[in-house]
């Protein structure tokens, strides 16, 4: 389970708990597990979603609001209580952390005070000094073109970061039209992203897991849509929502994104902690990198998410070499993933992970050197990603030298 706290929020004034659902919404390290409008209602809520908080307002009634803390605490004690109120009365505070609120927090409330709240409760819970904020590990994988490696290493990044008990992972499979991460794995899904999208609004975690499909390696997916008409009403909102439940869902999020770069892909990219592009040391592939690296240097933070990865190298012929692959790009390349076509197929056609069908080759271990370099690189390293060869790099591609 990733860091991400779940909340369960009683509001009966529908505008105040309208304004706080939007707060709480765009919000990344928290995610909204049910709201309600009755007092009388909400243990049933708690007992049934289980979040780490509930958020209940007084105003409506304060008495039988304080009466409630003095239920849930005795009942669910797993489950820490903020109290929201308008009212500043010291006796009523006093009521509230008395019954055993948490926090007693006064409306309007503004984010930065929620946001300073929910990092006390993530620190106490998680035992961390950034609480809360040390959520899921998103990790992005895109193609510098089609048929470079993208979903073979998606899929198997995945399945390794997955035979680790101690995670939690998902794939989410970004390619609506020709999507094929379900073919690596052997699997016939029940529910699609199509589904997933459709009722995301209503689904809780406990819900969610068993809409996605469970490998055997402990990897979940959530496939493309079946049919293509069931792609065009996703929209760019659907997938952050979509991406959000996953990350208060799993400690790993892996998404095999799209080769057209859509808006929906994008919306994936920005939500990524991390982003790995698989190239190939060809002009297409190395000149379709300069490209995308001047788009993602538009999208604030972005270029320093990404990692170069250069897959099937070892290729005798047609390939550039690794000194002028890195003069061109004025970046180092993050990790090289070995040149086994024999064994690439066989993975995709038998629909079996690298990590079962081939553990001890060389393409095996570099995937697994790969997870462990995502997810052991700090942010210090990310520094080296200097700036200061960017005017080289941008005269490869056309035109570029000229703005």
């Amino acid at each position: 389970m990733s860091n991400v706290l779940r909340i369960a929020l009683v509001d009966p004034n529908d505008e105040s708990r309208d304004s706080l659902k939007s707060m709480l919404l765009s919000m990344d390290t928290v995610w909204l597990e049910a709201d309600c409008s009755r007092y009388e209602f909400f243990p049933e809520v708690i007992e049934q979603t289980t979040p780490d908080v509930g958020v209940i307002s007084l105003d409506s009634d304060s008495e039988k609001a304080i009466g409630l803390i003095e239920r849930l605490v005795k009942d669910v004690p797993d489950t820490v209580i903020l109290a929201m109120s308008e009212s500043t009365d010291g006796h009523l505070i006093l009521q509230t952390i008395r019954a055993g609120a948490r926090e007693f927090l006064t409306l309007p409330l503004s984010r930065g005070d929620l946001s300073a709240a929910l990092l006390r409760v993530g620190q106490q819970k998680f035992g961390t000094a950034d609480g809360g904020n040390r959520g899921c590990e998103v990790i992005a994988v895109a193609g510098a073109t089609g048929g470079v490696g993208s979903t073979s290493t998606a899929v198997n990044l995945g399945c390794i970061i997955a035979s680790d008990t101690r995670n939690s992972v998902a794939l989410l499979d970004l390619d609506m039209a020709l999507g094929d991460a379900d073919v690596f794995l052997d699997a016939l899904p029940d529910y699609t992203l199509a589904d997933v999208v459709q009722n995301v609004s209503r689904l809780d975690i406990q819900l969610l897991k068993q809409s996605l499909t469970k490998h055997s390696s402990g990897l979940y997916l959530l496939p493309r849509p079946v049919e293509l008409h069931d792609t065009t009403d996703i929209t760019e909102e659907d997938i952050r929502r979509v991406i959000g439940l996953l990350k208060a869902s799993f400690s790993h999020v892996v998404i095999d994104l799209s080769k057209t770069y859509s808006a929906i892909d994008l919306a994936a990219l920005e939500a990524a902690s991390r982003v790995v592009l698989v190239t190939q040391l060809d002009l297409p592939c190395l000149r379709n990198v300069v490209r995308l690296m001047m788009s993602f240097e538009e999208i604030e933070g972005l270029s320093s998410k990404v990692d170069i990865v250069v897959n099937r190298a070892g290729l005798e012929s047609g390939q550039i070499s690794l000194k002028k692959a890195k003069e061109t790009l004025g970046r180092e390349i993050f990790a090289l993933l070995p040149n086994d076509y024999r064994t690439m197929v066989e993975v995709r056609n038998n629909g079996v992970p690298l990590i079962s069908q081939a553990p001890k080759a060389e393409i095996t271990q570099a995937m697994r050197d790969l997870a462990t370099k995502l997810r052991g690189e700090d942010d210090s390293q990310n520094a080296g990603r200097s700036k200061s060869n960017e005017r080289k790099w941008k005269m490869f591609w056309p035109g570029a030298a000229k703005t």
